[in-house]
């Protein structure tokens, strides 16, 4: 199919958690529905449960955010809260920390560099 909504049933759920040593705070647990997988393109549909965890990025990064509320903050001091409607982009070399307040879903699209 070359168009079509992206919903969780078009793919089959992962489960996973940051790993341990970048974990900060809570037990974290992301499920990704991973819709879309060519040539270093990603898109598709992430939730996390609480928690607070180390970040480093060397990809680019689409987001908008469906529910729940995140805190992303940056080395350098930047800071943005994010809830549901909120969209951003989160560019290669970004380090910092991702702080799940509340249960967040985000579609995302992925690009690696």
């Amino acid at each position: 199919m070359l168009i079509e909504a992206l919903t969780p049933s078009l793919a089959e759920p992962e489960t996973s958690r940051p790993d341990a040593e970048k974990v900060l705070a809570g037990d974290p647990v992301h499920t990704t529905w991973n819709v879309e997988d060519d040539r270093g393109l990603y898109c598709g549909i992430w939730q996390s449960t609480p928690g607070k965890w180390r970040i480093s990025y060397d990809e680019w990064e689409y987001c908008r955010i469906h529910e729940g509320h995140s805190v992303i903050a940056g080395d350098d001091g930047s800071r943005l809260e994010v809830g549901p409607g909120d969209a951003f982009v989160i560019r290669p070399g970004f380090t910092g920390t991702w702080e799940v307040l509340e249960a967040t879903r985000k579609d995302y699209v992925i690009l690696m560099r």
